[in-house]
């Protein structure tokens, strides 16, 4: 049985990321995939030490030297058919906990080499799910998509297919608005907006899941 794996960048076990990661791997599911989810903030782990034992010629090239929890996913992320990261967009840029884990994940299977560009053990289905409190408006404006192309083009090179891509603009932040301090906001506009948009964005999520196994 196939294997899809989904990474959630966000400390929120429950929040709009990990929604529509699970309406993901509910697709692969339908597909036939065994999943598996797992919470970046839920282990202790940091990013690139910069130790660069990863591309020694002495060693084995791919293999990141720190241990710790996340570890062992990385190593069943290389077991893995298809892989899902979910990132939400704190201050303009992924999460701090999907950052450190591109680094550990990306980096260590990049090589410096013209002849080698990569030593990931195969081609491996892959996408990332952004959410963000961002309008599409502010994604045009501040070049979000042009931004997260790097992180894209990089997991393409690295793992060897296509990266794909949702994004789910404008996302509620607050059950209650009025808790918080957040007069630049429109909490009526913001529930309408969800009410309408966020179950179509659940449906994309779970069709992306569905499509990943046959890229």
């Amino acid at each position: 049985m196939k294997k899809v794996i989904a990474i959630n960048g966000s400390p929120r076990r429950n929040g709009n990321t990990a929604e529509l990661l699970q309406q993901a791997l509910k697709g692969a599911q339908e597909a036939g995939a065994e999943t598996e989810l797992v919470n970046l903030y839920s282990l202790n782990f940091k990013g690139c030490i910069s130790c660069f034992y990863c591309k020694r010629k002495d060693k084995e090239h791919g293999t990141c030297a720190m241990r710790d929890d996340l570890s062992p996913v990385i190593e069943r992320i290389k077991e893995a058919d298809a892989l899902i990261m979910g990132a939400p967009v704190y201050f303009m840029n992924l999460s701090s906990g999907m950052m450190a884990f591109i680094e550990r994940l990306l980096f260590s299977n990049y090589i410096y080499s013209n002849e080698i560009p990569t030593v990931f053990p195969k081609a491996l289905p892959n996408a990332f799910i952004y959410t963000m409190n961002m309008t599409e408006e502010h994604v045009k404006q501040f070049a979000i998509r042009e931004k997260f192309a790097v992180h894209e083009g990089f997991a393409g090179k690295i793992l060897q297919a296509e990266t794909r891509t949702l994004y789910a603009c404008n996302t509620t932040q607050f059950a209650d608005y009025s808790k918080y301090e957040s007069s630049i906001f429109d909490p009526e506009e913001k529930a309408a907006y969800r009410k309408e948009l966020f179950p179509q964005q659940c449906a994309a999520a779970y069709e992306l899941g569905k499509s990943l196994l046959n890229s």
